[in-house]
């Protein structure tokens, strides 16, 4: 397949591309009903008066074929962090360097905002996305949990203290 791929910055017209490959990535990661988020939210909340993400997005020619969606946490021990949400590469499309293309983009910004380094999850049985991030020589935690509160679990609490 002949691909000619740019990277650029997202834009707020991207996000029904973008949930596309969000919902692509929730049916490889076996949770395909877990993406509850429209892209009216996504438009609202990476372009709306006080963003909540930033990202770069992988075209094959106009085709949004890849997304890197990240946003900055702030690490009272390190500094500044840019937080990876997702990388995904539509599955037709993987294999061919475009994951890297949107991860040494998204290091780029990482080094050009002068930011304390990266932050990003990755499942332990997705040996694919494992592999690639050790090619950056990436490292692991295993003494961190992860700890999170559903919006109907934050509701519940405020709820039932009246």
């Amino acid at each position: 397949m002949a691909v000619n791929v740019t990277i650029r910055e997202g834009l707020k017209t991207d996000m029904p591309a973008v949930l596309a490959l969000i919902h692509e990535l929730a049916v490889y990661e076996k949770a395909p009903d877990e993406v509850v988020v429209t892209a009216s939210d996504m438009e609202e909340y990476g372009f709306g008066n006080e963003p909540f993400f930033k990202l770069f997005v992988a075209c094959d020619n106009e085709k949004i074929i890849g997304i890197s969606l990240f946003f900055i946490r702030y690490s009272t021990w390190k500094g500044p962090l840019l937080y990876l949400e997702d990388l995904v590469v539509s599955d037709e499309y993987r294999g061919q360097g475009i994951g890297h293309l949107l991860f040494k983009r998204t290091m780029q910004y990482a080094h050009e905002k002068n930011l304390a380094g990266m932050a990003w999850q990755v499942l332990d049985w997705n040996e694919p996305a494992i592999r690639f991030y050790d090619k950056y020589k990436a490292s692991y935690s295993s003494e961190w949990l992860n700890g999170r509160l559903s919006k109907d679990q934050i509701a519940f609490f405020f709820n039932s203290t009246k």
